[in-house]
């Protein structure tokens, strides 16, 4: 990752998952914000290392280095910090 860019932490929840982790935007400017990645018609999936998943239903969260998640399915999602 350059100077270029950054790791924003942010939240995604599904109507089954919640799901922490970072997805990696633009330092500055064009497409900088978590709102310019999921309006993109050509994103279909959404990249987020480092991830926590959790389920709805009182499941034990799930530590994964990797999950695309599709953009569809994203009910709710703002920024951790």
């Amino acid at each position: 990752m350059g100077a270029e860019t950054r790791r924003q932490r942010i939240v995604l929840e599904t109507d089954r998952y919640r799901i922490v982790g970072y997805v990696t935007l633009p330092a500055e400017g064009f497409r900088g914000r978590l709102s310019d990645l999921l309006n993109r018609d050509e994103v279909l999936f959404i990249s987020v290392a480092d991830a926590t998943v959790s389920g709805r239903n009182g499941e034990q969260p799930s530590q994964l280095p990797f999950i695309a998640v599709a953009r569809d399915h994203v009910q709710v999602a703002y920024e951790a910090d």
